[in-house]
């Protein structure tokens, strides 16, 4: 590898620009743009504080692969697929290390962030605590920036002297300046040019394609790309597989969107990580995310050919668990990885799929126990085994297969009662409990946790402290407070302005209906709707809900 260097101001203007080395662009294999406008300021700051930024490492090919545009105009919603270039055998220089912040000193210097621009306190140049700021950097709508703080790009990409851009300054701006903010202002316009325009401080090193094709194919480029990222954070496991799948299928980042967008339109969440782990395993190559399985012969073309059949199984079991179940949206599902054995059950016994029973009792029985937590890859091949075994979806085999990984399926009376308003399972449970829609038209209908006794009035119920006499304890902790016995679900109306907020559980129960009091599983003895008798109340509610769920509990597993 060759190491190139450049100013920054000239490898800025090289960026998204065909006359200068065919242009710096950005592979398909990249991810997302992902920093904040914080970062980006710190990024310029610690420029100007002349840090060190890092190497870069960029592609110079001819290779017909997709890539696209860096982004100048960055916004929350955009979406990488609307920067792609049409693939071209033209010579280009790709970045595969260094996206971020190639990307953050584009959008400083030549862009915007969510319509601001970069601009810069011209006068700034003390370190500042607590964030340890020297030079102050801010996205600001032109509108609203006002002296001190000027546009960073006109400072950078200028030829004009320190006293000419002085100039610029309005007559008010001029007179405001004291002697000493001018000595300033004068050597921080030195500063930038020095660091941006002088000093070559962009540093990347160049794997050569195109004068050295037989040294660095694209397998050879991939592999760089995944050996320079796994070091740091930038990318996870699952953008480290998918970055090789891309590498040969030009289509697996479409497909893969819109398989996404598809799947999640109903108030779901899936993504790319659990896509590609059903990929592993619908092609029988284990749960757990190795990079040696994507390199192995035929995988990434067996994805591709039955690209097709994955995505049906999918969305299939997806129909299914929302339609036929409570599960109806992400808030319900705490745990996208029980569904993979029932999608491996779908791809390889379609026939079977109609017929199948007791589907349900293993999703609530799995969901409610929280059985997938942690890390389920082994338990995940042990059901798909099971599976195979029984080449059908016999839960009674598959609950045994989950209690030989060690994981519990039994859901006792404590361990219902357990489940709080932190808890995930909550929505699952309460979905059972009140069949309410999960998932209105407006996510803003969508029915609300409530606390029976509010919070409010009980954080004030306090004990004598020992120590000093003082009624300065909390009775109330916020495990009694936020426990299943004192939470209800509301819908957004009753809820909402004018509804029940903090009003205490006497004055709200008052005046409701049999069907209410049915429905919430509330206590009819109105004494016990009284904040000084809220153990007693939280205790015969533990009894009423534990006869409600008492199909789920232990004896019927």
């Amino acid at each position: 590898m060759n190491n190139q260097k450049e100013t920054i101001r000239k490898f800025v203007s090289y960026i998204n620009n065909e006359s200068h080395l065919g242009g710096f662009w950005l592979p398909n294999i990249q991810r997302s743009f992902v920093w904040s406008e914080e970062q980006i300021e710190r990024l310029f700051d610690s420029i100007l504080r002349e840090y060190p930024i890092g190497t870069l490492l960029v592609w110079k090919n001819k290779s017909k692969i997709k890539y696209r545009k860096f982004i100048d105009d960055w916004k929350e919603d955009f979406a990488s697929t609307n920067f792609y270039k049409i693939p071209d055998e033209k010579p280009k220089m790709l970045v595969l290390d260094g996206q971020q912040r190639m990307q953050s000193l584009f959008i400083g210097l030549k862009g915007s962030y969510g319509g601001k621009r970069l601009y810069f306190d011209i006068l700034s140049g003390d370190l500042k605590a607590p964030d340890d700021i020297k030079f102050a950097f801010k996205f600001l709508e032109t509108a609203s920036a006002k002296f001190p703080y000027v546009l960073f790009e006109d400072l950078v990409f200028t030829d004009k002297k320190t006293k000419e851009i002085k100039k610029q300054l309005t007559p008010i701006e001029q007179a405001t300046v004291t002697d000493k903010q001018e000595e300033r202002l004068d050597d921080n316009i030195d500063l930038i040019r020095n660091v941006f325009c002088t000093q070559e401080n962009i540093v990347y090193q160049e794997i050569d394609s195109i004068d050295r094709p037989d040294t660095y194919n694209e397998d050879d480029v991939v592999e760089i790309f995944i050996r320079a990222n796994s070091g740091g954070t930038p990318l996870s496991k699952s953008d480290l597989l998918f970055s090789l799948l891309t590498a040969s299928w030009d289509e697996a980042d479409d497909k893969m969107v819109d398989l996404l967008d598809e799947l999640n339109r109903d108030g779901f969440n899936f993504n790319r990580d659990f896509i590609l782990k059903c990929c592993l395993v619908l092609l029988n190559k284990g749960a757990a995310y190795k990079v040696e399985k994507f390199r192995e012969a035929g995988v990434r073309d067996n994805i591709e050919e039955r690209w097709a059949e994955i995505v049906s199984a999918i969305k299939e079991v997806k129909d299914f668990i929302r339609g036929k179940t409570f599960v109806r949206s992400d808030k319900v599902l705490s745990s996208y990885l029980t569904l993979v054995p029932i999608i491996y059950f779908r791809f390889h016994y379609p026939e079977k799929w109609s017929s199948a029973q007791n589907i349900e009792q293993y999703l609530m029985r799995t969901l409610l126990t929280a059985a997938f937590s942690g890390s389920p890859d082994t338990l995940i091949d042990k059901c798909v085994k099971t599976i195979d075994e029984q080449t059908n979806f016999d839960v009674k085999s598959i609950f045994g297969a989950i209690r030989e990984d060690n994981r519990s399926l039994e859901l006792t009376r404590d361990g219902l009662l357990a489940i709080s308003y932190w808890d995930s399972r909550i929505h699952l449970l309460f979905n059972l409990w009140y069949t309410f829609n999960y998932d209105p038209s407006y996510i803003q209908n969508q029915p609300q946790l409530d606390h029976i006794f509010p919070q409010s009035a009980l954080k004030k119920m306090k004990l004598v402290n020992p120590e000093n006499g003082k009624r300065n304890i909390m009775k109330y902790k916020w495990q009694d407070r936020d426990q299943l016995a004192n939470m209800m679900l509301l819908t957004r109306k009753e809820n909402g302005a004018g509804g029940k907020s903090d009003t205490s559980a006497e004055e709200w129960l008052n005046g409701k209906d049999e069907t209410y009091f049915d429905l919430h599983l509330i206590p009819k003895n109105r004494e016990l709707w009284k904040l000084e008798n809220f153990e007693s109340f939280i205790e015969a509610r533990k009894n009423l809900i534990l006869q409600k769920f008492d199909y789920l509990l232990l004896k019927q597993s």
